[in-house]
């Protein structure tokens, strides 16, 4: 799923997530946390780029997506073109998760509310994956 489309779920879900389990916060934090919600929804997907260096052995396609905006912002299939499709797509997933319940953890050590709404983020951002990747949007 691309950038702009990750950040559109995660401001549609960070925005009902901190109605449903940060009601109490002030507005001007409640703003804060759906922004940082939409941050975390669209970079998460670093973790891309770390895989992409363990498969391939170099740092070409960070290069290519910093180096070329349009391929970076527009054209991001062609980011991960030259990485085996499948594997990256598994390692992603894996590396969503285990990334994200690190975060999910520590969030939570916070306050419980605050580990609920990253774990909500990261839940919708991995359906999002799924949704994508099996065709469906």
């Amino acid at each position: 799923m691309k950038s702009a489309e990750h950040a559109a779920v995660g401001a549609v879900v960070g925005a009902v997530a901190v109605a449903l389990f940060l009601p109490s916060e002030s507005l001007s934090t409640q703003a804060a946390l759906w922004a940082g919600g939409v941050f975390f929804s669209v970079f998460i997907d670093l973790d891309h780029f770390v895989i992409a260096r363990a498969m391939r052995g170099d740092w070409s396609n960070l290069r290519r997506a910093v180096t070329n905006p349009r391929v970076g912002l527009v054209d991001q299939e062609q980011v991960f073109a030259d990485v085996d499709e499948p594997r990256l797509r598994q390692y992603r997933l894996l590396s969503h998760l285990l990334l994200g319940g690190v975060l999910v953890a520590l969030a939570s050590r916070l306050t419980v509310g605050l580990g609920v709404f990253v774990a909500v983020l990261l839940y919708a951002h991995v359906v999002a994956d799924l949704v994508r990747d099996a065709e469906l949007a």
